[in-house]
């Protein structure tokens, strides 16, 4: 465990917990530090995981015992914490998106660059075996040439389980900025960086109303679009049609759809590590269930991050910064696009990172991610 790579977490909400449940006992990392503006929190997981001190979140950022920040604050702090970090010489790795806004984000890079560390960003359930066996799928061949695909999120909204969901619809909220990064990752994999977007979106409602905890009953204020559409263009010329939702019920489309010149492929929830890929190819009579061929088998949150630490000067990490900072302008750019009604190109670009061999659970969780 000497020779553990030392990770520091700040923020200790619900999803702190799944990291955890990866990283603790994991032979390539060694949790050293916790930290989150609740005292008593930090002091408790502390208590809860070998080897980790409780401390002040400036205190974590510059100790010596920490060589990387996993940022799981909320959106709004993304930004703040990583230039924390990376102004200690830390590396950081977050939770989605990069930043709140494209130019924090695009100041998160810039700073790490000239600072010579490293930056990650979730989603890593685009490295499980659901979206890598699809991906292995489209580079065989199985559907010929891409032509187009889709992707659909619709929900009736997460006020109806989450007990404090004003965040998700003021400035940052929206079906877009929250679940869109594992779509527009999973479609990066898949057909490559985009160009260029086209955007619409509207809201039904001006409040929600929250449907469960101890503020069940309350009304709160629709502050962003809850229903977001745009065209992709992808830099080899397929397009996407994406939809993302909070004011429908319920869908029967598949996550994601290909369409290909030979076959369609139906891709599962980019929101899960697994999922059943289905094929239905041109002349066939119905879709048939492809063997599972590629990525992290079992994938957990944290999965990136053990990516992200093990690369090295042959592999750069998967879940990296750069495609963090494409998705982030990708989404930002069809909000824009809405409002603007135009066409809007794109300024960065990421190339597809690393697929991911099939890869058993014993060996992605008993010796680090390969």
């Amino acid at each position: 465990m000497g020779d553990a790579h030392r990770v520091g977490i700040v923020g200790l909400g619900v999803i702190s917990g799944v990291y955890l449940d990866t990283l603790v006992g994991h032979p390539a990392v060694r949790v050293t530090a916790v930290a989150d503006l609740d005292a008593s929190r930090s002091a408790a997981v502390a208590a809860q995981t070998p080897g980790a001190r409780a401390m002040g979140v400036e205190e974590l950022l510059s100790s010596p015992d920490v060589d990387t920040v996993l940022n799981l604050t909320v959106p709004a702090a993304h930004a703040e914490i990583a230039l924390g970090a990376i102004g200690h010489g830390k590396n950081v790795y977050g939770e989605k998106p990069l930043a709140a806004e494209l130019a924090d984000a695009r100041a998160v890079l810039e700073a790490a660059e000239k600072a010579g560390v490293a930056v990650g960003c979730a989603p890593d359930t685009v490295l499980g075996t659901g979206i890598q066996t699809a991906r292995a799928a489209v580079a065989a061949g199985s559907i010929g040439r891409p032509q187009f695909a889709s992707a659909v999120m619709v929900t009736p909204g997460h006020e109806r389980w989450h007990p404090h969901p004003d965040f998700y619809y003021t400035a940052g909220g929206g079906p877009l900025l929250d679940m869109g990064p594992y779509y527009l990752a999973s479609l990066i994999h898949l057909l490559g960086p985009v160009r260029a977007v086209t955007g619409a979106a509207g809201r039904l409602r001006d409040a929600r109303v929250i449907g469960s905890g101890p503020r069940a009953g309350e009304r709160i204020p629709v502050e962003v679009d809850t229903h977001v559409s745009g065209v992709l263009e992808h830099v080899g010329g397929t397009l996407t049609t994406i939809t993302t939702s909070f004011d429908g019920v319920a869908t029967t489309a598949s996550p994601i759809e290909v369409h290909g010149e030979t076959g369609t492929l139906a891709v599962p929830d980019p929101n899960r590590f697994d999922g059943e890929v289905r094929l239905f190819a041109l002349g066939d009579t119905r879709w048939r269930t492809q063997p599972v061929s590629a990525g992290y088998v079992d994938g957990a949150r944290g999965l990136g991050l053990l990516d992200f630490v093990t690369a090295d000067a042959h592999r750069a990490p998967r879940a990296s910064g750069e495609l963090a900072l494409h998705v982030l302008e990708t989404m930002t750019a069809l909000l824009r696009s809405a409002i603007e009604g135009r066409r809007i190109g794109l300024t960065t670009s990421a190339r597809p990172p690393a697929s991911v061999p099939l890869t058993p659970a014993g060996d992605w969780r008993g010796a680090g991610a390969g």
